[in-house]
């Protein structure tokens, strides 16, 4: 019978999940079996860099977090080694989570979760594809600045043509 510290232990680090899980705007679930300790600590150097939480936790406390945090439909995923990448972003953990996967075999996406919805391995795959903020911003005032451009260059084919 497990003692009532334990028992603690446990309830602290499943509200610490769950809290994690409401402030989320996505989570990467993550099978990691046969990283080596280099491989891990490179992973994890990348995830600070990108300010996504990486979180290793027994599936059984990850279900019980996701549940208080009315997330369903990830308990068939909840097997094996899991590891969560949780990111204030809908992108970010997903981008690294799958670029580290294709590089090595052992890293597998489980699926996931984005606002508060649950997600298969192929919308996780789908979301790592999608252009930074910054780079579709960039898109946005280019194709705003295309129009005017070719205007100013009419412009300067009639004034040139005329003088």
């Amino acid at each position: 019978m497990p003692s009532q510290a334990n028992i603690d232990s446990k309830k602290v680090v499943i509200a610490e999940l769950t809290e994690k899980f409401k402030n989320a705007t996505s989570c990467v679930l993550v099978n990691y079996s046969g990283i080596s300790v280099e491989n891990d600590t490179k992973l994890r150097a990348e995830f600070r860099k990108a300010d996504v939480e990486y979180v290793v936790a027994k599936n059984t406390m990850i279900r019980f977090a996701l549940k208080e945090a009315g997330i369903e439909g990830l308990d068939e995923l909840l097997n094996g080694n899991t590891a969560l990448a949780i990111s204030k972003d809908a992108t970010t953990a997903a981008k690294i989570v799958c670029e580290f996967a294709e590089k090595n075999d052992y890293y597998e996406v489980k699926g996931g979760f984005m606002d508060g919805k649950a997600i298969d391995k192929a919308t996780v795959e789908a979301l790592a594809k999608i252009p930074s903020k910054e780079v579709l911003i960039a898109r946005l005032l280019g194709s705003f600045k295309a129009p005017l451009s070719n205007f100013v260059y009419l412009l300067n084919a009639i004034a040139e043509k005329n003088a």
